[in-house]
């Protein structure tokens, strides 16, 4: 038996849209990281770019479950010695919005070449709005078979 090979090109690439207003920060996470790989359709092969799109709206009004709100901690360094910066999940979410679930989704993917490729994938934005409507999004539920 032969190994199937889909062309890229071959591919049909679908836009889909989330709305993570109270949902948990993980399981969107987790769903959108399956959806740019794409693990959910049958021609699913680890090394190429099959994935669909993923528009992701209201993403500043994303939960966390437990104290994670003010206990869960995010770590960057300047370069300087002594220059660790951190910062909470609170304050991080009130200055830039869109950090917590890009960071949880970039986490979720490979860390290679085709993981930076995949990640370009999706649009995050912490309103109502984006302007991917020319595409025509179909609405996705986090958990399936929950509409």
């Amino acid at each position: 038996m032969k190994t199937i090979f889909a062309k890229t090109q071959d591919v049909d690439r679908t836009w889909y849209v989330i709305d993570a207003e109270g949902e948990v920060l993980g399981r969107v996470a987790t769903r959108v990281a399956s959806i740019l790989q794409g693990k959910h359709k049958p021609i699913y092969s680890p090394h190429q770019e099959l994935g669909d799109y993923v528009v992701v709206i209201n993403a500043a009004k994303i939960d966390v479950t437990g104290r994670k709100r003010s206990d869960k901690l995010y770590y960057r360094h300047t370069g300087y010695p002594g220059g660790i910066r951190v910062e909470n999940f609170e304050s991080r979410i009130r200055r830039r919005p869109e950090f917590p679930l890009e960071n949880a989704i970039r986490g979720m993917l490979p860390k290679n070449r085709l993981g930076r490729k995949l990640f370009k994938n999706v649009k995050v934005y912490p309103g109502a709005q984006h302007p991917h409507a020319a595409q025509k999004p179909q609405p996705l539920p986090v958990v399936p078979g929950k509409e």
